[in-house]
């Protein structure tokens, strides 16, 4: 009983392959005929109508699959992935279950509320010294917060100024929750990003390295870092960026995609090649 893979892909629009990348990635365990070909259920159907979604809403692939991956271990045993409300705000997957929400790439809680909040105060930032005379605001009687609770809710308002269209006043939002908490890794690699983005690359590697020095085995810094290195023609180092990103991430399809791009620049065609064929078998292309 259940669905084929065949079966699967013709009621998502999709092609089998990606439908057996999703079975790698980790987070469906189908059950196997009687041929040990794998059949689905509907709640897996369900669910990879969900990751397909968060593919349409221009997320990647490989963060859609790294995400649910997660999820599912951070849900209790037995708890089922198509339980919980998964979708995608701006250019983050949020999952949410009752009253709370979070974010299961980083695992962080998302408190709307205190974005919110801190969003009003947010919408004037566009200089760090705009931020430093800029303090979020506590309600009458409320208990006094951690600087790391402070510096996630300044993190927060950064997602949400980018949501909006606004990188000056996510940068300073970033900024803020990073002169607030020192060790918060997220902001370090969002600010890293948008300077990169805008032709700060010395800044943006340095809170690449800033990030994994305070969590080595961060994928995505080690990724981004890998960019901004190529990008500044330190190829040696940039291998060695997406190395670690693919250590850390063995499913990394982007870190396999832009070490077989330099493989190719060095003339290592064996090693292009087998970088490249690991991303299309990661991304079922």
């Amino acid at each position: 009983m259940g669905y084929s893979a065949e079966d699967v892909a013709k009621l998502l629009g999709v092609s089998v392959r990606q439908v057996q990348s999703y079975v790698r990635a980790g987070f469906l365990a189908p059950e196997a005929d009687s041929d040990g070909q794998p059949r689905f259920t509907f709640q897996d159907v369900v669910l990879l109508r969900t990751a397909k979604g968060l593919v349409g809403a221009r997320i990647a692939p490989s963060r859609v699959k790294r995400a649910l991956a997660r999820l599912k271990q951070q849900l209790p045993e037995g708890r089922p992935l198509t339980g919980v409300a998964i979708a995608a705000e701006g250019n983050r997957i949020v999952v949410r279950d009752g009253g709370a929400q979070w974010n299961p790439e980083s695992g962080q809680v998302l408190f709307d509320f205190r974005v919110a909040e801190l969003a009003k105060e947010a919408a004037s930032l566009r200089r760090n010294d705009d931020v430093r005379e800029l303090k979020p605001r506590k309600a009458s009687g409320a208990i006094e917060r951690t600087p790391a609770e402070i510096a996630e809710d300044w993190y927060q308002v950064g997602c949400t100024r980018e949501d909006e269209g606004d990188a000056e006043g996510a940068i300073a939002a970033y900024r803020q929750a990073i002169a607030t908490e020192s060790g918060q890794v997220d902001a370090h690699i969002n600010l890293g990003r948008l300077l990169h983005e805008r032709g700060d690359g010395d800044e943006a590697r340095a809170l690449y390295e800033r990030a994994l020095a305070l969590r080595p085995d961060d994928p995505l810094a080690a990724f981004n870092l890998g960019v901004a290195l190529e990008d500044c023609g330190r190829v040696d180092d940039a291998l060695a960026a997406y190395r670690r990103a693919i250590e850390a991430d063995p499913r990394s399809a982007d870190a396999h995609y832009n070490l077989a791009g330099l493989y190719e620049r060095l003339g290592d065609r064996a090693a292009a090649i087998r970088h490249l064929r690991t991303y299309k078998k990661l991304t079922g292309r």
